[in-house]
């Protein structure tokens, strides 16, 4: 689908409008799920959260699964 919006038929005015949405979505996502893997001392969450671009799904499992589990341990 990414790929359509990219190099799709859509004008470049509602293309940027949707990956700037898309940015505003992820961001807050990825800056949670780093601060939670950081300070839980997850080094290999955190690069994996760093480098990989998941449009905030991976952020949110991390966050409500992975982390919590952590978390609850702790």
């Amino acid at each position: 689908m990414l790929q359509y919006i990219l190099y799709g038929t859509i004008s470049s005015t509602k293309r940027l409008v949707l990956l700037i949405l898309l940015a505003l979505w992820t961001l807050p996502w990825k800056a949670v799920a780093l601060w939670k893997a950081a300070r839980l001392k997850q080094k290999v969450w955190f690069v994996i959260l760093l480098c990989v671009n998941s449009l905030a799904s991976l952020e949110i499992i991390y966050i409500f699964l992975a982390a919590r589990k952590k978390e609850k341990r702790a």
